[in-house]
């Protein structure tokens, strides 16, 4: 289902069904509800009642819930793929060791994906297939997409979903109709989070930078996130490289706005909060968040967490 706010999009491509792109580009800030809105365009595409779509009861629909539509691939890194739960029974045959799953869509992905699309509709309809986040497909995963995108079979749908649509290839991009999801207006998004039994929407939704699910993830974290903000350590958890480079980043642009004589933000704390006017400490601390956005990327890497985290800490510019 939709987040409310999006509902507007939504009817804007439903208002496209007769000329409904082969290629669609759901972009935005992460944390707004793309995803959400791709799938319900997607059960809207392949919804079999041709008076209410999405009907939420056809056969079509029915499928698209439980996650078994023939006629729909979804294209994910493994880190993101929804796993059936494990069979006590087969507890024996599970190895000692797993390997961590990728964060990557891989081009074996990919191709099986063109095999799908390639083959005759079960329904007798359209193919569509979700890439989510789309920029996360590795250089070759991306130029087997393009091939399909160049030439695609005909009823076959793409629909793209990206948080940051700059670190797709250019010419993926050119190939879709692109569809921004702009961050809701803050009172919707307050009301929703309110609904959603958030503590201290407000705080966390400045912090999420206007994003309603990100805040709500935010807020689950409140207690642990203050004391983060309040004092940054370095970390022993490769998992937490992201959220110090998250919060870092916030810090610094928040500190910079201070230095410039503006209001924070992120509302980042007493860190970020007693800054005097000073355009060079401004510059120090953009530059410091800049480096922070390429660390944030790095941190899904295979590093040493502690020597990583104390590198950034090491990096933040004197008060």
């Amino acid at each position: 289902m939709i987040h409310p706010w999006n509902a507007p999009l939504f009817e804007s491509l439903k208002a496209r069904a007769e000329r409904f792109p082969h290629a669609l580009l759901i972009h935005g800030a992460r944390g707004t509800g793309k995803l959400a809105l791709a799938e319900h365009t997607a059960q809207f595409l392949l919804c079999e009642d041709a008076a209410r779509r999405p009907c939420g009861r056809c056969e079509g629909c029915r499928w698209f819930a439980a996650g078994s539509h023939p006629d729909f691939r979804r294209l994910e890194p493994e880190a993101l793929a929804r796993e059936p739960a494990a069979d006590p029974d087969d507890a024996v045959d599970v190895p000692a060791k797993r390997a961590k799953p990728s964060t990557e869509i891989k081009i074996e992905q990919v191709r099986d994906l063109a095999g799908f699309l390639n083959l005759r509709s079960h329904r007798g309809a359209l193919r569509v297939a979700l890439v989510h986040p789309a920029e996360d497909m590795n250089p070759n995963a991306a130029n087997a997409l393009l091939k399909g995108l160049e030439e695609p079979p005909a009823g076959a749908i793409f629909i793209l979903v990206a948080h940051r649509p700059a670190e797709l290839l250019p010419t993926i991009r050119s190939r879709c109709v692109g569809l921004g999801v702009p961050v809701p207006p803050g009172p919707a998004a307050l009301g929703w989070l309110a609904g959603q039994g958030a503590r201290n929407p407000e705080r966390w939704l400045a912090y999420a930078g206007g994003a309603p699910l990100r805040a709500l993830e935010y807020a689950a974290n409140g207690d642990a996130l203050e004391r983060l903000l309040q004092r940054p350590l370095p970390v022993d958890d490769r998992d937490e490289l992201e959220p110090l480079a998250d919060a870092l980043q916030k810090i610094a642009l928040d500190r910079a706005l201070s230095a410039l004589g503006l209001a924070q933000k992120y509302q980042t704390g007493s860190l970020a909060g007693s800054a005097e006017r000073n355009p060079v400490k401004a510059r120090e601390w953009l530059t410091f968040a800049r480096g922070m956005g390429e660390r944030r990327l790095l941190s899904r890497h295979p590093l040493n967490p502690k020597l990583f985290s104390t590198e950034m800490l090491a990096g933040l510019p004197s008060k």
